[in-house]
């Protein structure tokens, strides 16, 4: 599900309960994480529940790098998150990465103000560890 639709989804509903499902139900959308990618090296660290992130980077037609992400967890609304986070970044080029604030997105569906101290602080690993991803494609190919 594209970033649009999630949003215009996201402002129909207007009880947060409503909201709460279907951030479970977009979680429930993400493609499935091979279980080899369920590894340290995938694993976001700062995140109370676990999550994982498997950054493959490929290129546009213009040499530049793209990240390609697939994510996973083992919370229910957390996975949800994790595949409104991809929805933002994934299949973006790295220096568009670098310039999206996630926050900004947050802020506008109200969900910074109804996370919990400890989901938005994941959110914040997650971000940045994408972020972390997207420095390191730009600085491989400069």
């Amino acid at each position: 599900m594209n970033l649009d639709e999630i949003i215009e989804n996201f402002n129909y509903l207007d009880e947060w309960e409503d909201r709460y499902r279907y951030l479970i139900e977009l979680g429930r959308t993400l493609e499935p994480l091979d279980e080899a990618a369920h590894n340290n090296a995938n694993k976001v660290l700062g995140c109370a529940s676990q999550v994982w992130l498997e950054t493959r980077v490929t290129t546009d037609s213009g040499g530049a790098p793209v990240l390609k992400l697939k994510g996973d967890s083992d919370a229910h609304i957390v996975r949800g998150l994790v595949a409104l986070v991809l929805a933002l970044y994934s299949d973006q080029p790295a220096q568009t990465i670098l310039a999206t604030d996630a926050q900004a997105l947050f802020q506008s569906l109200g969900l910074s103000a109804h996370l919990t101290p400890q989901r938005s602080n994941g959110v914040r690993s997650m971000v940045e560890r994408i972020k972390t991803d997207a420095r390191a494609a730009v600085a491989a190919v400069a």
